[in-house]
């Protein structure tokens, strides 16, 4: 008996601590003996103060009658109601679980302590119960029970929960209301699996954030084996409902048990080096031990995947319609796959006319998935595939072909980010003289200054930082011999020269198209410049066409897919197995990671597959996706996708303390890093801020914060195992550290995917602009009789057949446009807080400033856009650049930063 209790008189007053409520008889109220203020009493008017308000007894009770001391809470569990998931919502299953709604026994919790047992040094015992249906609707689904909370019980700080239904259901957010300090948050936002497929019990946290060495004792553990149960075995096969996050090799995009020719290699290793994907557990193939077998639905951890619960995910969905249901039909409707289109008008037909596809199994169905690319057209019987006009083309009908548009597009178009200052002349290869020609590039002085002339000198020109180029003389070389074995493609190592004019303008000077000795035959190259005679006006439009194939190639592969897509996943691997699910940096990275392990894995489905949209439709073909294994070889630094080093690495500007930003631009009206560095600077000071409020400005935290450790040290050596003796990886080790490498991967996977991605339809759609692949060697290539004669009688005919084929046309558009449009329900950068921000009053405010800075950015790239003294956004014809604007309507829109790679 160690607990005492005070009996007192009505004329008499205790003031004690409020969340203590009596016990007793209902003559008697007693508290707790030293939890209670000093006693007070007071004198009424006009009488002696009486001594029978002292008289106090006291008397010995149970610790189990202190713990009957409780708080009624109130638990409100909110679900969101699936469209599909993984479990048929029909027959028995569904029938089962209605019957445990309504006996009560739906969900399953257990309030969790933050507090050990002081006593024992052991988890206090959980307070278990169900919560029983109470609401339905279209939107939301909710449960709700009470407990009894003891007094002694200490913070809630997690909640296990286990779900009673046959089927796994969605969980948006668990609430416990009752506390005088208010409710205490759980936001879900996850899959919680039936306890029929795995019995062990989900844990959430509470919506608090702790570092590793601030975890109160009673959380300890819970956050151990979280970790650790995302982390799996590494053995077996994957289910869908699983949350395991590891980690493998892409080897399961070719299919050589179906198809021979459909063999790939393995990339990642020594031999072909690739950040890794996530792990599936899939058997390997029966003809190839190293490939992984295919199959339809490509497992990600059940959290990855919300497409079912976030109004279909609109992007997602309409993509898996397109390659499961329209592309194939389309194939089935073009009977030639090489022909072109003979006519210019032709290819105006698919935007004016459509292009008749053959009738569906389920009638109206692609109508109703691809309102924006398929319809039914006055009385005809079947669907017509009839593309929206895009932006540039609606602008201005013949923008594709003007040179001073060509060079616009390098800093202001969909690949801003391949364009490099010319820093030493000649221009030279590095490529082995022996096996691929002279180095000496074949632009000489002389084509530069009859271009030029009456300007600067080449030597002064190069001094006065006005000579940039776009360089895919050393890259694509190598690849060419192997490139034109392939049928209906072919390749040339190129160089693009371009002067920065008064203005501010990049003007085309010299196009080097080259092929190395093959074949027997020694090195072919030549250089194209524009022109005022028609043969070699024409030869220029048809190098153009060339280098944007390379350009468009290069831009898919590599600032694409590759520094975006594919260099993320990593990150998302080593954050879910190494950051607890309450660790800050965790809670500040979730929302720049939603989503993009499913896209990642749809396009290892269909996009960069064997045989693939990519494959059948770019110049590499078979070999596009080695392309971006070489340029991570070659070319990927870490610390180079960070904006102002990128920009600094290829020249583009230089440090300067007293410029915008720290960096003076080497091209003033350069719209992608413009936009591009206000972007940085606005996420780098929320980043700031969020770390040092966790961080305290102490590099020793970070130093000792374990599971950061662990993050990174995964990321260099795991994640990117191949690069993990490169010495450029930044060291984590300050507060600046941490928020250079947080930065980096935020920009990463929100303004420089946005500006890769959401203007592909803009500036691709109409596809001479940026054709995917180029089909025919230059007329100047060892020419045939029949091939020059058709040359010089129709030029036009001769850059029609170089264009893509019909249905890789149609193909690339379809895609295009979808993966440009903004889902309605999209999630814009700084546009929604997350709840574990909004409880932290520091970091709330923080968050508001970086709202301000990006509606500031707003009208910023508003007025830029209305400077007509900026020529590469504003002008007759000129598509303003709004690619880093951050917010966007639904749809093809040319603007608008996501949060994260969400298609």
């Amino acid at each position: 008996m160690l607990m005492q209790q005070i009996y007192w008189r009505p004329n008499c007053l205790i003031l004690q601590k409020p969340s203590l409520h009596g016990i007793g008889s209902s003559n008697h109220r007693c508290f707790q003996v030293g939890l209670s203020r000093p006693l007070l009493t007071k004198q009424k008017k006009g009488r002696k103060f009486k001594n029978e308000c002292m008289k106090i007894k006291a008397v010995a009770v149970s610790e189990e009658a202190i713990e009957r001391k409780s708080v009624e809470v109130k638990a409100t569990v909110t679900v969101q109601p699936a469209t599909g998931g993984i479990l048929s919502k029909l027959g028995l299953q569904s029938g089962l679980d209605e019957i445990t709604d309504l006996m009560g026994k739906s969900i399953l919790l257990e309030l969790v302590s933050s507090e050990l047992d002081p006593k024992t040094k052991l988890e206090k015992k959980r307070i278990k119960g169900y919560v029983h249906l109470t609401h339905r609707s279209s939107e939301e689904v909710k449960y709700e029970a009470e407990f009894e909370v003891p007094a002694n019980f200490g913070e809630i700080g997690a909640i296990l929960v286990e779900n009673e239904h046959r089927k796994e259901m969605f969980m948006r957010e668990i609430v416990l209301d009752g506390f005088l300090t208010g409710p205490v948050k759980f936001s879900c936002e996850s899959w919680v699996h039936s306890k029929f497929d795995n019995p062990a019990k989900r844990v959430f946290f509470s919506n608090k954030s702790y570092l590793p060495s601030e975890t109160p004792e009673g959380l300890q553990k819970f956050r151990a084996e979280e970790l650790i149960s995302l982390r799996g075995n590494g053995e077996g096969e994957h289910q869908s409902f699983d949350r395991i996050y590891d980690y493998d090799v892409y080897n399961d995009l070719g299919d050589p048990d179906t198809n021979p020719d459909h063999k790939r290699p393995v990339l990642g290793g020594s031999e072909h080096p690739y950040p890794r994907r996530c792990r599936t557990g899939r058997p390997r193939c029966d003809t190839d031990p190293l490939s992984e077998k295919r199959s339809d639905n490509v497992y990600v951890p059940r959290d990855e995947c919300f497409s079912d619960v976030k109004q279909l995910t609109f992007s997602a969905n309409t993509l898996k319609s397109a390659f499961h249901a329209l592309l194939p039909g389309l194939k089935t409707a073009v009977v030639d796959k090489n022909l072109g289109f003979l006519l210019f008008s032709s290819i105006d037909d698919l935007f004016n006319e459509g292009y008749t596809l053959p009738p569906q199994k389920e009638k109206g169905f692609l109508r109703t998935v691809l309102p924006r690319l398929v319809r039914l057209v006055n009385d005809a019987t079947g669907d017509i595939l009839r593309f929206e006009t895009p932006a540039t083309m609606d602008k201005d009908r013949f923008f594709w072909f003007r040179d001073e548009e060509f060079g616009r597009q390098t800093i202001a178009g969909l690949n801003p980010c391949c364009i490099q200052l010319v820093t030493e002349w000649p221009l030279k290869s590095k490529l082995d003289p022996n096996v691929y020609g002279p180095a000496e590039s074949a632009i000489t002085t002389e084509i530069v200054e009859q271009q030029i002339r009456g300007f600067v000198t080449v030597e002064e020109a190069i001094k006065q930082k006005k000579l940039f180029i776009l360089d895919y003389y050393d890259f694509f070389m190598p690849l060419v011999e192997e490139v034109r074995k392939l049928e209906g493609t072919t390749l040339y190592g190129s160089r693009t020269l371009f002067f920065l004019t008064r203005e501010g303008a990049l003007r085309p000077l010299a196009i080097e198209l080259a092929r190395p000795p093959m074949n027997g035959k020694p090195q072919w190259r030549q250089v194209y410049t524009p022109s005022w005679h028609s043969t070699d006006v024409w030869l220029w439009r048809l190098a153009k066409a060339h280098v944007l194939a390379h350009d468009g190639g290069y831009h898919q592969l590599v600032s694409h897919w590759l520094r975006t897509h594919c260099c993320t996943e990593p990150y998302i691997i080593a954050t879910n197995r190494q950051l607890s699910a309450m660790h800050p940096i965790y809670r500040l990275l979730l929302p720049h990671f939603r989503y993009t392990m499913e896209i990642n894995a749809l396009a290892r489905e269909a996009l960069i597959n064997a045989d693939g949209i990519i494959e059948s439709s770019f110049t590499p073909k078979q070999l596009s996706i080695l392309v971006s294994s070489i340029a991570y070889d070659k070319h990927w630094q870490f610390d180079l996708q960070a904006l102002p080093n990128d920009l600094i690495h290829r020249g583009l500007a230089v440090r300067d303390p007293n410029a915008p930003h720290g960096l003076k631009l080497a091209i003033e009206d350069y719209p992608y890093a413009n936009d591009g560095l206000v972007l940085w600077d606005a996420i780098k000071s929320w980043v700031t801020d969020y770390v040092n409020h966790y961080y305290n400005g102490d590099s020793r935290t970070v130093v000792s914060d374990k599971e950061l450790q662990a993050w990174w040290e995964e990321i260099r050596t795991v994640g990117h195992g191949d690069k993990k003796d490169e010495p450029w990886w930044p060291n984590l080790k300050t507060n600046e550290d941490l928020v250079e490498i947080v930065t980096t991967i935020v920009w990463i996977t929100s303004g420089h995917h946005a500006a890769v991605n959401f203007g592909q339809y803009t500036y691709a759609g109409y596809f001479p602009n940026r054709p995917a692949i180029a089909r025919n060697n230059m007329p100047t290539e060892d020419p045939s009789d029949q091939e020059l004669e058709l040359f010089y009688d129709k030029p036009e005919v001769t850059l029609l057949k170089c264009f893509p084929s019909q249905i890789q046309a149609m193909t690339v558009m379809t895609v295009l446009d979808i993966l440009s449009s903004h889902s309605p329900d999209e999630e814009y950068l700084g546009q929604t807080v997350e709840p574990a921000w909004e409880e932290e009053p520091m970091i709330k405010a923080a968050f508001e400033k970086f709202q301000g800075r990006l509606m500031e950015l707003e009208g910023i790239v508003d007025e830029r856009n209305a400077n007509k003294n900026l020529k590469n956004r504003n002008g007759a014809g000129i598509l303003p650049y709004e690619l880093l604007k951050p917010t966007s309507e639904p749809g093809v829109t040319g603007k608008g930063v996501p949060y994260s790679i969400s298609i």
